[in-house]
């Protein structure tokens, strides 16, 4: 009977331990992204991600990235910051500049999880097109182009999806490859 009860107990942790890798490892920026770990916790570990995770904690959103959720967060690499114009990313760290730092963060993300699939589906729906509603109140146009997903901004700066799904406990990340920017 006791070893009865022993093997239901490892047979049903081992049952629990498959479930957990449903959801894929990704490495982004050489570290690998856990779907049991929150948004905050796998970004920390980027190394392409550096400066959004510097963004990040000057706007004091880090405490809503951990939280419950679920996101959908389209992650600027380094690489996309980059290409804003000299001097924006300085000045938007700064502390008088925290509002419209939380202003960008935040159009940056999507209420609820929505996977590439998802996306893609609304954008067939959307015959084309599908518009979503950020956190900051702002809308993103995703697109396809051939087998590519695209988001543009509002104001008319195109992101290539470079990497899309990397599920998180709290959602799902799809790194972008251009900072995308609300109507100034």
């Amino acid at each position: 009977m006791k070893t009865r009860k022993i093997l239901a107990v490892a047979i049903l942790a081992l049952g629990f331990g498959f479930t957990s890798f449903a959801q894929k490892t990704v490495m982004v920026g050489g570290a690998a992204m856990y779907p049991n770990k929150n948004i905050i916790e796998n970004a920390v570990n980027s190394k392409d991600h550096t400066t959004l995770v510097a963004a990040v904690k000057a706007a004091d959103l880090v405490e809503t990235l951990q939280s419950k959720g679920p996101f959908t967060v389209f992650a600027p690499t380094n690489a996309a910051f980059d290409k804003l114009p000299a001097g924006t990313v300085t000045t938007l760290l700064k502390p008088e500049n925290k509002k419209m730092l939380q202003t960008i963060l935040t159009y940056h993300v999507v209420a609820g999880k929505m996977n590439s699939s998802d996306i893609a589906k609304a954008i067939k729906a959307g015959k084309g097109k599908a518009t979503l509603k950020t956190v900051s109140g702002g809308t993103l146009t995703a697109w396809m182009k051939g087998k590519d997903l695209y988001i543009t901004d509002e104001s008319g700066n195109d992101s290539k999806v470079t990497i899309a799904d990397v599920n998180q406990s709290n959602g799902v990340i799809h790194v972008v490859d251009t900072v995308l920017l609300p109507k100034k």
